[in-house]
């Protein structure tokens, strides 16, 4: 595809070396991960809390897990449920589904029966592979989904064997560990790693599935609806991996026969941020991934001793609790080239501290589940812009539309919702035609995604977010966006954290409602204080007319604040 710079004005701004456009190569995710096992059988694929994995043991286990897999009659296009923490067997079990052509299901292993039954349920998944606590609950409501197999893993069989035996001494340490890695299960439950002892490689002729195959269901929309499983390809996911390579440079140094990265996965997996730069691209650039059950500065500081790290995705409270963590300690993070990351803005002094301590990176994306996820980032390189989303990826097309058109293209500088296409947009919502048809529009012979994200793009197409469609408030007839009003809320003496949502407001159709945290040392904060603060700020219709205090904002697992559940704790206050 020939591109300009008028008809895609980042191509400015793009580094020298990156290319504007990619190949995506027509063939499985899976095809990257039996390459590197060819080409680096000794590299350490796997480290988890010690104990190694090489490219060639993981492909051998791989083949082992997906002709156990058969065995237990899944098919190609069939469902299979994982629920596990970040693990080898996640690993394992997420790449033997795909070799088979089935189809992953992630999903989040402290979810409620509820929210498992009704994830299992909608995507009609036959097999389930969980953590046993996991298992537990999965059993329990098996019988009104489709799941006719439940496998549960122990992993603490992950564990190096050393660790293995410690989890039975008498200290409290070891007691903290089993318990986390290990919960009575039902007798007679099937056990992962038993059923891969018994199983043979599978046969190579077995059937791949094809690039445009169905490879995922990543459950999305949790905090503004009812879930719906956004339908990724495996070209979707080998596309967002390749284009991943080619803005890091990853590629150029696997070609030039560089050592690999060692990238630390402490993202869950089953969020698609950590999933695709972690299970995905780490992996396509045979590089040695760090797996973390779950973010713990102690455990991450105890493997940079062990294994240094050179890249990290994160969310910037991660980079902050890091930073402070190495700094007590006095630990050396100087390896980490760079840092990206996402799911929220993150702040000049969380960049700054992050860059002063390590000497590297701390670099912003942008993406959504179903953009596989990633559609835009900062450059590697001092032509970053802290608080920006960044610029498009390589083969990534956006535009600025109208909220209420988004056939009509807003003009420079000004705020508009943004639309993505690429080869990394899915395929629609699992047996969902209407929000589907919603999401996707088809203009210029492409078809957009509809991120929902309100944005305004500059004159050299870096992008920055200001704020969410479905939370704009309407209030007599003017549109407040959420965000404009919390930033200058937090800007208030005695205000530690603030979030703004929109309640019934009678004539008005909707007031603006505050709810802050206060710092420990606030005083004399009231609405009449608020007000005052912010009027001088932004307009009198966005003027908050309701204030609640919280102990505390709900956030989502990767440090999101849930504005619906903000909205609901409000309702309940009165």
């Amino acid at each position: 595809m020939t591109s300009t710079y008028a008809q895609r004005p980042w191509l400015s701004s793009y580094a020298p070396e990156v290319a504007p456009d990619v190949d995506v190569p027509d063939e499985p995710l899976g095809a990257a991960l039996e390459r590197a096992g060819t080409a680096f059988p000794e590299r350490v694929a796997l480290d988890f809390m010690g104990r190694t994995t090489t490219y060639a043991e993981l492909t051998d286990e791989v083949d082992r897990a997906a002709s156990a897999l058969i065995s237990l009659g899944v098919k190609p296009g069939d469902r299979v449920a994982i629920a596990l923490p970040n693990c080898a067997a996640h690993v394992v079990a997420f790449y033997a589904v795909l070799r088979i052509g089935a189809v992953v299901v992630e999903h989040n292993p402290t979810y409620t029966e509820s929210e498992l039954e009704h994830q299992l349920a909608d995507s009609g998944a036959v097999v389930a592979i969980c953590w046993e606590d996991t298992a537990v609950k999965v059993l329990a409501v098996a019988a009104r989904t489709e799941v006719r197999t439940v496998v549960a893993v122990d992993m603490s069989r992950d564990l190096p064997g050393i660790k293995r035996l410690a989890l039975s001494l008498p200290i409290k340490k070891a007691r903290e560990l089993k318990s986390a890695m290990r919960t009575k299960v039902p007798d007679g439950t099937l056990m992962w790693h038993t059923l891969l002892r018994g199983a043979s490689p599978l046969e190579d002729s077995f059937p791949r599935p094809r690039g445009g195959d169905l490879a995922l269901l990543q459950y999305t929309g949790g905090t503004t609806g009812t879930p719906k499983g956004a339908m990724l390809t495996h070209r979707n996911l080998v596309a967002n991996a390749v284009q991943g390579a080619e803005w890091t440079g990853a590629q150029r140094k696997v070609d030039a026969g560089e050592p690999g990265e060692v990238v630390y996965g402490v993202l869950p997996f089953f969020h698609a941020f950590g999933l695709t730069l972690c299970l995905s691209y780490t992996l396509a650039i045979s590089a040695t991934l760090v797996l973390f059950p779950k973010f713990d500065v102690a455990s991450v500081l105890e493997a940079q001793r062990r294994r240094p790290g050179t890249f990290l995705p994160a969310v910037p409270p991660m980079l902050d609790r890091l930073t402070a963590g190495a700094v007590k300690k006095n630990a050396d993070l100087t390896s980490f080239r760079y840092a990206i990351c996402g799911a929220m803005p993150m702040s000049a002094a969380t960049a700054q501290g992050w860059e002063r301590l390590t000497g590297g990176l701390a670099i912003e994306g942008y993406g959504m589940t179903e953009t596989s996820p990633v559609a835009l980032g900062s450059p590697l390189s001092d032509a970053r812009r802290p608080g920006m989303l960044g610029l498009p990826f390589p083969s990534t097309d956006i535009r600025v539309t109208d909220p209420d058109d988004p056939t009509k293209e807003v003009a420079p500088g000004e705020r508009g919702e943004l639309l993505i296409a690429g080869p990394q947009v899915f395929d629609g919502y699992w047996r969902r035609p209407q929000e589907t048809a919603d999401s996707l529009v088809v203009a210029d012979g492409k078809t957009w995604v509809r991120t929902g994200d309100v944005v305004v793009m500059d004159g050299d197409g870096f992008v920055e977010v200001v704020d969410r469609i479905k939370e704009m408030i309407i209030t007599g007839g003017f549109k407040v966006f959420p965000s404009q009003v919390e930033e200058c809320l937090r800007r208030m003496p005695g205000v530690a954290d603030a979030a703004v949502v929109g309640l019934p407001g009678g004539e008005l159709g909707e007031k603006v409602v505050a709810a802050l945290v206060l710092a420990a040392d606030a005083t004399g904060i009231d609405l009449e204080a608020v007000r005052a603060w912010c009027e001088k700020n932004i307009a009198r219709y966005a003027l908050p007319k309701q204030l609640v205090i919280l102990p505390d904002l709900p956030r989502s697992q990767i440090g999101k604040v849930l504005r619906r559940v903000v909205r609901d704790q409000v309702i309940a206050a009165g």
